[in-house]
């Protein structure tokens, strides 16, 4: 008997889309929207914000446009589309130059308290401050703006897709050394950033 598409694996759907499943697409779309939008939101940053849903519908738009061309035997279907995000919105990032003055607190919705939580290592106790946590996670997005481009990219495939550091060299065509480097000098400046916090918690920078 089938799988029903809401079990099936990313990539056994993104085959059935390409073989003429339409409705594999839906589910696929589904469980990856927000995720990837809001990886493309925080990789443009504040200063290209207003551009995100263009880069975001031009991601869906290259997935469904290279259907025939997905191979379950390469990257994973995760993988392969947060890819395509990374470039697109790396592509946006070098060519544009106008400036976008969005308020912080745009993003003030967008799960800032576990995402917080979890980019710091931290556990979020259930007796702590939610306007703390809710500052917390403002401020990182706000760190996170103040990264060089290729700095901000590395940290969130790995904090959002979860890529290792020998993913990230293979992604991004660069040395391991390289990617590690960058790896972990976006972790010591979000670290300098979010020092007040970080103290706070019993965890200095």
């Amino acid at each position: 008997m089938p799988l029903a598409r809401r079990d099936m694996p990313d990539d056994q759907l993104m085959l059935a889309y390409a073989a003429g499943d339409t409705d594999a697409f839906d589910e696929l779309y589904s469980r990856h929207e927000a995720g990837l939008y809001r990886f493309v939101r925080r990789l443009l940053g504040v200063r290209l914000a207003a551009q995100a849903d263009e880069v975001f519908q031009d991601t869906w738009l290259r997935i469904v446009s290279a259907r025939a061309s997905f191979s379950p035997q390469g990257a994973a279907w995760r993988t392969w589309a947060f890819t395509i995000a990374h470039n697109l919105a790396m592509d946006r990032l070098r060519t544009s130059g106008r400036e976008v003055d969005l308020p912080a607190q745009d993003d003030a919705s967008d799960e800032p308290l576990d995402w917080i939580a979890a980019s710091l290592d931290q556990t979020h106790p259930s007796s702590e401050d939610t306007a703390f946590w809710r500052a917390a996670g403002l401020q990182l997005l706000h760190c996170l703006d103040e990264l060089p481009d290729a700095q901000r990219a590395a940290f969130l495939l790995h904090h959002e897709d979860g890529a290792t550091v020998e993913d990230l060299a293979q992604r991004l065509g660069l040395q391991f050394e390289t990617a590690k480097s960058r790896l972990r000098y976006a972790l010591q400046k979000l670290r300098g950033c979010m020092r007040g916090y970080l103290d706070v918690l019993g965890h200095p920078a």
